[in-house]
């Protein structure tokens, strides 16, 4: 651990499993602090599903397995959390307070303790869901086509590491608060701020609709094309004229590269 860092000298203790829990505390461990994740017995289902995910995510933390249903897995979850700065949850609050594991219950047990409690929506936190489910209720799915990335988990993961933060910078200047809930469908609905406004979908200024700001058939691949900005565009059109889609379709990948460093261009090649 390097001492210099922001959040050095401080211990968070994880027990979310699956990605946006973990995936704030890898954030969190970056500035410096240190992370101990508590598994049940099964394990992390993401760590069965996707292991070198599961690895890349949770490097830098301590791992324990702990049974919070059993009294001496209770015992060792109170003794972990008395040393703490810390607590990063994601269950169903329901799940939680089962548990034990309330606002007045943590304060007894640790005054100093911060809270972030990840949940999937801030409105309904014991309704089930998932990533997929909270992208598709911010308007970001497209038909039947299953999205490429989990964008709900992992702005739920920095909303989460952001709050964490703000929860310990305020514990230090002495301010009332030890607990944030993070939503993963408030997380997502905030990056689809573009599809709301009409920005990205059919006809909006960045959908693919303007030639400065597409995609295109390359000859052995596509370019990503953000020629936005009046000058970049001028330099397109002073090179690709009225048909840049047969501009490229008679390029290389190699060729786009070349032109993209030679007219200090912002294009992206890729294969697919």
């Amino acid at each position: 651990m390097t001492d210099d860092l922001p959040l050095s000298g401080l211990r968070a203790i994880c027990m979310a499993i699956n990605v946006p829990g973990p995936a704030a505390a890898a954030i969190l461990a970056a500035q410096g602090m240190e992370i101990v994740k508590i598994e049940p017995p099964t394990g992390d289902l993401t760590g069965h599903a996707m292991p070198g995910w599961y690895a890349e995510i949770n490097r830098a933390a301590s791992v324990e397995t702990v049974d919070l249903r059993a009294d001496d897995g209770k015992a060792r979850f109170h003794e972990l959390l008395r040393g703490a700065d810390l607590l990063i949850s994601s269950h169903r609050r329901a799940a939680l307070e089962r548990l034990g594991i309330t606002v007045p219950a943590l304060a007894a047990l640790n005054p100093a303790l911060c809270w972030v409690e990840i949940v999937g929506d801030t409105d309904a936190p014991d309704v089930p869901g998932h990533d997929l489910t909270y992208q598709a209720a911010a308007g970001l799915l497209q038909g039947a086509a299953m999205p490429r990335t989990l964008l709900a988990d992992l702005a739920g993961a920095e909303a989460a590491a952001g709050a964490a933060a703000a929860l310990l910078l305020g514990r230090e200047r002495g301010r009332p608060g030890r607990h944030a809930p993070v939503g993963l469908r408030q997380a997502a609905e905030r990056f689809a701020a573009p599809v709301r406004h009409g920005v990205t979908v059919a006809g909006g200024i960045l959908s693919g609709a303007r030639p400065e700001y597409a995609i295109y058939a390359l000859a052995d691949g596509h370019v990503a094309c953000a020629a936005f900005e009046p000058h970049f565009k001028a330099r397109l059109d002073a090179r690709a004229g009225d048909d840049p889609s047969g501009f490229f379709a008679a390029m290389t990948m190699a060729e786009c590269r070349a032109l993209a460093q030679a007219e200090d261009l912002p294009l992206e090649v890729f294969a697919g």
